[in-house]
């Protein structure tokens, strides 16, 4: 059996990272993984309810300041490599992933030697549920057009951040995790280009992704400055202004 790190990633979600942290540990996961919440500089009581679990297993890493959910992912990644994980699960900590379906996003790597399965919500044609906003529905569905069209590989949802992958993949120098313009939303897009363009084993599952009501805030994501991130990495790998 593989071990592995599941790693939802947090910055002021002192509303919703409660509920995630009950949802795991009440879920087919827990006792199967271990757990730990990638907190980016919170300044709210995210930190707080955290640690409030800690005799449960739930343990956690925090920045010192917002460094951006890019460079939180990095961290979490040096950390499983450091600590022997073999797979590294990501999720969102604004309770929007079912984490019983943390171990069907785990199976084709384990079963099927996968190297790096992708969470879709649109996979065989399934619509996002919750209160989306049309510029989401938008752009998550131009983000894996372009995806795909650039990389040669079928996506059909690129921007969704529950997604496992095996550490081993990053041993490949050709994954370059230590770039400065990595840090906010264009991390998780670069891995992903990499993964597809460097022949990796990839699948995409089926997963849910609920959009909470608005009065809760649905994300932290600013419409254009964000979109420009996860945007990026298509157009400069693919053109070849980075690498």
């Amino acid at each position: 059996m593989s071990r592995v790190l599941v790693c939802p990633i947090a910055f002021n979600e002192s509303v919703k990272i409660q509920n995630v942290i009950q949802r795991f540990l009440k879920s087919s996961a827990f006792g199967k993984v271990d757990y730990l919440v990638m907190d980016d500089g919170s300044t709210d009581q995210t930190t707080n309810v955290i640690c409030s679990f800690s005799d449960q297993g739930v343990q956690t890493i925090k920045h010192y300041h917002r460094m951006g959910v890019g460079a939180a992912i990095r961290t979490a990644i040096k950390y499983a490599i450091a600590e022997g994980f073999d797979i590294l699960v990501i999720m969102a900590g604004n309770d929007k992933d079912n984490p019983n379906e943390i171990l069907s996003v785990l199976d084709p790597i384990e079963t099927e030697d996968f190297d790096f399965v992708q969470g879709s919500r649109y996979k065989n044609g399934n619509k996002a549920g919750g209160d989306m906003p049309f510029y989401r529905k938008v752009a998550t569905r131009l983000h894996p057009a372009l995806f795909s069209f650039f990389t040669k590989k079928k996506v059909t949802d690129s921007t969704n951040g529950f997604r496992a992958m095996k550490l081993s993949i990053f041993k490949n120098k050709e994954i370059d995790l230590n770039q400065d313009w990595l840090n906010s939303y264009e991390l998780e897009p670069y891995v992903l280009f990499k993964v597809l363009t460097l022949g990796y084993k990839f699948k995409e599952v089926l997963v849910t992704k609920i959009y909470p009501s608005r009065k809760l805030g649905y994300t932290k994501m600013k419409p254009f400055v964000g979109w420009w991130s996860i945007l990026k990495p298509i157009f400069y790998l693919g053109f070849g202004i980075k690498k």
